[in-house]
């Protein structure tokens, strides 16, 4: 009301233009759509005997004032006038009841600044805000296990291998559900190079002059050729295993290492057993371990990275021209997959010594006469494959969003592996669309759901997609939920993310009922304690694990699974609908259910939320653990052998570095408790503070190339904090690849990386602590 006066007042005192000018709705980006109103009439209108639409002559400086003359000249213009002051009243009137209600549903974040407690009413002009409960009892109504079953026949298929006709099939019937769905959708073409089993003739195995075996699976991008050495058993060919060999005085150069498959991926057995020496790898599905029966095949890969392998760091598009060049993960030794009865066969006739009793201590380890010959064909080809995306658009902040996304392909019909993840992607897409258009939620954030191709070569259509846009997501993917594998048994919950999605995952638990209803996911598989029982490490093999350690993106990998030993059929032509069924007591559709509500709550409170629901504080805890640990070693190097270690080197740097990164990541917590967020502007720039943290953990300092999962803390290569703990360790043990400069050079580095990302949290350089 006292801008209607105001503006009126101004009017009647000879004002004769006068604007005002409002926030009727907010755009996209979050800036201001502006509507000019004039709020006066012409006052240069003259009323006249000539009519209304005759011009006043401006130069006329003996004109008296126009209400005086209508007033005189033309007494029947009174009840005009008095219409027209009516309506002016009117008009005021509205604007100030606007300007006034604007304010009072002004975007604010102020109650989400604790805990993330989300207020009620409106949170901007665009976007009603709908309570967070309300929200998930609308996202329950959407899905029921009986849903499932139809769309597990839709998206089941025997053969649909990447680049296959049957992949392609399959991405259509995705790409038109998004489209049926009213998503935008497109689709994203790469030309990759992969291997595949040899086009003529076979890959073999000959042990000690016998039978020539002749193994169906395969491991893409083994080296190719043929070898003879001495075969010499590994168990899982960890690196610990390859130690307590060497320690042993076991010769390990030129050997045919026989290996486990299980506990860490084909690739890093690979890697393991070539930094010893070894000049090729057998892998076999051991019956302790996988119950498949003696002639079941493995497929798999060796590539120690992810993507396309001859197209390392740069994406594989059609018109991408580089020099050919080759992943630093490739191996330069043969590997190859056996089946359990070929293993057993080897196994019975080794000599040699024991092995140890932590190993089972059942059969000889393998001795020089132990000779095999092992032959690898496989066939280099290219494939065109195909990604698929749909996106639900945020109301507020559109060009931010989270992903989710499942891989598409498999060996075989590949149900655990591909189908079941599909299906939920689907119902996810189906369910928050529905919400979206006919029930009147407004994300504040947008969500892209991806269908991946090439997943059982190593990730490559996610891989290619993030080389191909990085310096795009940097700043807009502020999250990516994992769908692979979501159901492989019943009896365990177990979820694999950066710590800044721990809080997250707790609490989404907490809202979900485990199976039968019986209590929470989180009473029922966390048991007091989460970490131990729930929380497990992102590992090389995981399709999550790019998005974290290459991309800097925060991402969650989740699943039900059985106890020990795991679903035994994933990269078997085993992996059926009847073999997963038969592994969950028939409660498949009931466990996708629910692992759908999973990645929807999360996927949902991300996008809802105020303030992104992420704890910085988290990785507090990470960094002092890894620093704490480098700090005792060289201590205990210092003390003990002085003489391996610069003497200007000092952990003290390090240690501050840490400080530093914790008192950053409180002073933000303050920051948001402190601030008057009065606009969405301010969510935002604090947002964007928090999406920068899990990207400035990616060292600057090494090629994407050479080293793709740069991240210091959840990656893997020279430049992380592990693998300076391993340095030091390896100085100690005088290990012959030690190198104490090189551990100088990268113990300064790391320690940059983390004081880098305390400065970058920070936001203002006014504001830095400038004492490393």
């Amino acid at each position: 009301m006292d801008q209607a006066r105001s503006t009126i007042s101004k009017i009647f005192n000879g004002e004769p233009h006068s604007y005002t000018r409002f926030n009727l709705t907010q755009n996209m980006e979050g800036d201001n759509s502006q509507v000019e109103m004039n709020l006066s009439t012409n006052m240069d209108e003259e009323v006249g005997g000539n009519g209304v639409g005759d011009q006043l002559n401006h130069n006329n400086s003996n004109r008296k004032p126009f209400v005086a003359q209508k007033l005189v000249r033309k007494p029947k213009n009174l009840c005009f006038m008095a219409a027209a002051t009516l309506l002016i009243f009117i008009i005021g009137y509205l604007i100030g009841y606007l300007v006034h209600r604007k304010k009072d549903l002004a975007p604010s974040c102020e109650a989400s600044k604790d805990s993330f407690i989300e207020p009620s009413g409106y949170e901007t002009g665009a976007a009603p805000l709908m309570d967070w409960d309300d929200v998930k009892q609308l996202f329950a109504l959407k899905l029921s296990a009986a849903k499932f079953e139809p769309v597990f026949n839709e998206f089941s298929s025997t053969s649909h291998r990447a680049g296959s006709p049957g992949d392609e099939s399959l991405a259509n019937k995705v790409i038109n559900k998004f489209r049926e769905y009213g998503m935008t959708s497109w689709t994203d073409e790469h030309f990759v190079k992969v291997q595949d089993p040899p086009a003529s003739g076979a890959n073999r195995l000959v042990f000690k002059n016998g039978k020539v075996e002749s193994p169906e699976g395969f491991l893409s991008y083994s080296a190719n050729g043929s070898v003879t050495g001495a075969v010499l058993y590994a168990y899982y060919g960890q690196e610990s295993d390859f130690r307590w060999l060497r320690d042993n005085n076991i010769n390990l150069t030129n050997r045919v290492v026989l290996v486990r498959v299980g506990r860490i991926s084909a690739a890093e057995k690979v890697a393991n057993a070539a930094k010893m020496g070894a000049s090729a790898v057998l892998m076999y599905p051991d019956p302790d371990d996988y119950s498949i029966g003696d002639s079941t095949a493995l497929f798999g890969h060796v590539h120690l990275g992810s993507g396309d392998p001859y197209t390392p760091g740069f994406p594989s598009f059609n018109h991408t021209q580089f020099p050919p060049v080759q992943s630093s993960g490739l191996p330069k030794i043969l590997a190859q997959t056996i089946t359990a009865g070929m293993a057993a066969n080897i196994r019975k006739q080794l000599g040699g010594r024991n092995e140890p009793e932590s190993w089972g201590r059942r059969f000889k380890l393998g001795e020089e006469s132990d000779v095999a010959v092992v032959e690898v064909n496989n066939a280099l080809v290219e494939k065109k494959i195909n990604n698929v995306f749909g996106v639900i658009k945020g109301f507020v902040d559109a060009d931010r969003y989270v992903m989710i996304g499942a891989q598409r392909d498999a060996w075989g019909a590949g149900f655990a592996t591909s189908t079941v993840g599909t299906s939920v992607l689907v119902e996810l897409a189906r369910s928050i669309s529905d919400m979206v258009k006919n029930d009147g939620f407004k994300p504040r954030r947008s969500i892209v759901f991806a269908s991946w191709s090439a997943g059982e070569y190593g990730s490559v259509g996610a891989t290619e997609w993030l080389e191909g846009y990085l310096s795009t997501l940097s700043m807009k993917a502020f999250s990516y939920i994992n769908l692979d594998r979501v159901v492989t048994g019943q009896r365990e919950f177990k979820a694999a993310a950066s710590p800044l999605l721990h809080g997250l995952i707790e609490s989404t638990l907490a809202e979900i009922n485990s199976p039968n209803k019986a209590g929470t996911l989180l009473s029922k598989f966390a048991k007091g304690n989460l970490e131990s029982n729930v929380l497990e490490p992102l590992k090389l093999d995981n399709s999550a694990y790019p998005f974290l350690a290459f991309s800097g993106i925060p991402s969650i990998s989740f699943g039900f699974t059985s106890a020990n030993p795991d679903y035994p059929y994933i990269g078997t032509m085993l992996d059926t609908k009847e073999k997963l069924n038969s592994a969950t007591g028939n409660q498949v559709a009931q466990l996708a259910e629910i692992a759908t509500r999973f990645a929807g709550h999360i996927a949902l409170r991300l996008v809802h939320d105020h303030l992104l629901r992420m704890d910085l504080t988290k990785y507090n805890n990470v960094i002092r653990a890894q620093v704490g640990e480098i700090n005792s070693k060289v201590n205990t190097v210092k003390k003990m052998q002085p003489q391996l270690l610069p003497k200007a080197l000092t952990v003290q740097w390090l240690i501050s570095a840490s400080g530093s990164y914790s008192r950053a990541s409180r002073k933000l917590v303050e920051d948001i408790k402190n601030s008057d967020l009065e606009d969405i502007e301010m969510c935002r720039i604090i947002n964007d503070r928090i999406m920068m943290v899990e990207r400035n953990f990616l060292s600057p300092y090494v090629s994407p190339r050479e080293s793709p999962f740069r991240h210091i803390l959840l990656g893997s290569g020279p430049h992380t904090l592990k693998a300076l703990s391993n340095h030091v360790e390896a100085l100690r043990t005088d290990h012959p690849e030690a190198d104490a400069d090189l551990f100088h050079n990268q113990f300064a580095l790391a320690t940059w990386t983390v004081q880098g990302c305390a400065n970058s949290l920070t936001r203002d350089i006014w504001s830095l602590d400038n004492q490393i």
